[in-house]
């Protein structure tokens, strides 16, 4: 496969360098992108990238990940509005290591010569003396060149560090090393990079005469305008400790049609051809919201496991389902998927021993608060519009030992969306 072309039609290409194509059809090529080591875990801003070194992977060549050991410490600018705290050597030592786990589910590092590496640029930046990298590295970028950035000209007048200021002279002599010793002919990174990346192949070819070239994506947007990768609760994290597997599935799936069509062809490896039987089938009928469910399963089951897009897909359903299959499901929910599914639904605490007994008037409405009267609970049963844990109940339930969720929870539902959630406490 041609990766330009590949990334093309997958809407992945943002800026690219003359000659780049031609390079890349004459040889395999060895290309990198750098990844930030601030936390330990990547999120799905970050897929990006990773998905940018699947297909330079899939297409032939061979992939390299940097994680920024060196450059975690200065920080980069590029979209920043100031300037952000350093990180110590230990902790981005741990981040690292959790970084380069999540990478290995992507890249096959067992493949011959396009078997993908990760490097640190910590371990070429470390025995380089401030006065030597002056020396060395430094003569060779001209200030004015350096200025031009416009990761620099945002922030001048609001202040930018000489630390940050040297960020682009620290990545371009990433590329300048990984050009020498790895035979690199390529960076990839985002479109808020071109600056950094041209720097790069500027310094190779001031330092050692060779060639090397840039390519950049765009900048993923959501069609609500919201920034992609993020929810209320913030970043959607590759990590499950971050985000469950459930919210992560949720992320996905929920998906409007027109990021659908965006996000399956960025974030997936399905071939052009299906995903536009897809994309047909999609809009013969939106309802079914097919482009999603393909998305949300491709996604989650190469982040987490096959197992954890099954449970979160019949988590989901649960509040779809109806009569005793939706009881049973409800029941065997594990409790840390439990809280996640109704998370955000209003719930109250009562102690257990006041509701042993309880009619279901008092429960909807005294007790819980749920229903603001018990008028309007004796309508609400009177119209069978009220569940209790997803079962239809008449007037004369009462709460007994057997009416409890993970022996501490009991879900009350009026019509098809409205829940309330009671948590017993001892």
């Amino acid at each position: 496969m041609d990766f330009v072309k590949e990334l093309a039609w997958r809407g992945m290409i943002h800026q690219k360098m003359p000659g780049v194509e031609d390079a890349m059809r004459k040889e395999k090529t060895t290309g990198y992108i750098g990844f930030d080591p601030t936390a330990d875990s990547l999120h799905v801003g970050s897929l990006v990238q990773i998905m940018i070194l699947v297909h330079f992977q899939r297409c032939g060549h061979k992939p390299i990940a940097v994680m920024g050991g060196a450059t975690g410490m200065v920080g980069d600018p590029s979209g920043k509005s100031e300037e952000r705290n350093l990180l110590s050597a230990d902790v981005l030592e741990h981040n690292l290591q959790c970084c380069q786990k999540q990478l290995e589910k992507f890249l096959d590092f067992d493949c011959g010569e396009t078997s993908a590496e990760v490097v640190n640029n910590w371990d070429w930046m470390k025995e380089f003396s401030f006065l030597e990298f002056l020396r060395d590295v430094g003569k060779h970028m001209s200030i004015n060149v350096m200025l031009s950035k416009d990761s620099v000209k945002t922030r001048l007048e609001t202040g930018l560090s000489f630390t940050e200021f040297a960020y682009q002279l620290v990545q371009g002599y990433d590329f300048v090393w990984l050009n020498k010793n790895k035979n690199c002919k390529v960076q990839l990174g985002g479109s808020d990079q071109w600056g950094n990346i041209v720097a790069g192949t500027e310094l190779i070819r001031k330092m050692t005469g060779n060639e090397a070239f840039a390519i950049t994506t765009p900048l993923i947007t959501k069609a609500d305008g919201v920034k992609f990768g993020k929810t209320e609760s913030g970043n959607v994290w590759l990590d499950r400790h971050k985000t469950s597997p459930y919210k992560f599935y949720q992320y996905w799936i929920n998906s409007s049609d027109e990021d659908a069509k965006k996000y399956i062809r960025i974030f997936t490896t399905k071939e052009r051809s299906e995903i536009e039987i897809l994309e047909a089938e999609h809009d013969q009928d939106p309802g079914r919201r097919l482009l999603q469910k393909e998305l949300a399963k491709d996604i989650t089951v190469r982040v987490h496991s096959e197992d954890d897009y099954s449970a979160a897909v019949n988590a989901s359903e649960i509040l779809f389902k109806k009569g005793q299959e939706a009881v049973e499901g409800l029941k065997q929910l594990p409790e840390e998927l439990f809280t996640e599914v109704f998370d955000g639904v209003p719930q109250v605490e009562i102690n257990k021993s006041e509701l042993t007994g309880t009619d279901l008037v008092s429960l909807l409405a005294d007790k819980s608060g749920f229903l603001k009267s018990n008028g309007e609970a004796r309508r609400a049963v009177k119209e069978n519009s009220i569940s209790v844990n997803k079962e239809k109940v008449q007037a004369e339930y009462t709460v007994s030992t057997e009416s409890y969720i993970q022996d501490k929870y009991i879900l009350l539902q009026r019509g098809k969306k409205n829940y309330f959630l009671v948590k017993a406490i001892d």
